[in-house]
């Protein structure tokens, strides 16, 4: 008679759990739902309360450099200031939901004629990114920023998102914020920022780790003139239109 212990039924058992692929893919769903569930209480929380500290701050200061910021709320910053840094970085900010699409196609087409792919990036995203994130341009980073974008739209006024950006944005090494960086490059607090002196902050943003609001080069005069030239057209939070 024939033993059942070596009939068909043994040899097919399986020898272990889960296969490899569904070890994958539940890592992969985790891995998902914490970059989607994670972000949300801070975007909760920071929207009534001022940030602590920032990824960008902790990373320059594990490099050995201060952090001097001082949070003050929007009505406290010279009305200068956001209309400079508006008219320098996302004149349409009032008016998209996060993303402007038509400066990204603009980018893409400069960028096909020949010349150099520059960023496209609204306030929003540079709010979300400087908020949470580490510094970077992969897809990886720039997925998890584009979400959290959709987060701040959907949950935070344009005015509170101008707040929060004007008080965490990298001025200069180890300047955070616009009263530190007024306090620091022009011996007054934010409130006191005259129209030039706004456009002067506004303009060395791209690159304020290089670019002097004190000693403006060439480049950053230009830009001056730019952004003062376009100040009085854009629209800003708290008017009829942004809110």
């Amino acid at each position: 008679m024939r033993d059942p212990r070596h009939g068909p039924s043994a040899v097919a058992a399986p020898a272990s759990g889960r296969t490899l692929g569904q070890r994958i893919r539940s890592v992969l769903t985790w891995a998902l739902l914490t970059v989607l569930l994670l972000p949300i209480p801070f975007v909760a929380a920071y929207r009534f309360l001022p940030p602590p500290i920032t990824p960008l701050m902790l990373i320059r200061a594990a490099a050995g450099e201060p952090i001097r910021q001082q949070w003050v709320p929007l009505s406290r910053i010279s009305p200068w200031l956001p209309r400079a840094v508006i008219a320098s970085e996302d004149t349409r900010f009032c008016f998209h939901h996060g993303f402007d699409f038509g400066e990204i196609g603009a980018a893409i087409e400069r960028y096909r004629a020949g010349g150099r792919l520059r960023g496209a990036s609204t306030l929003s995203q540079q709010t979300a990114k400087n908020l949470l994130l580490w510094p970077g341009r992969n897809l990886l980073r720039k997925a998890i920023e584009a979400y959290i974008t959709v987060l701040l739209e959907l949950t935070w006024s344009k005015s509170r998102i101008l707040e929060v950006y004007l008080n965490i944005v990298e001025w200069g090494p180890g300047i955070y914020g616009a009263e530190t960086a007024a306090v620091t490059h022009f011996h007054k607090p934010a409130a006191m920022l005259t129209r030039r002196e706004a456009a002067l902050l506004a303009a060395v943003l791209p690159n304020p780790r290089v670019l002097s609001p004190e000693h403006p080069s060439p480049y950053v005069a230009e830009r001056v003139a730019t952004i003062e030239a376009r100040m009085p057209q854009v629209e800003v939070p708290g008017t009829r239109l942004c809110r």
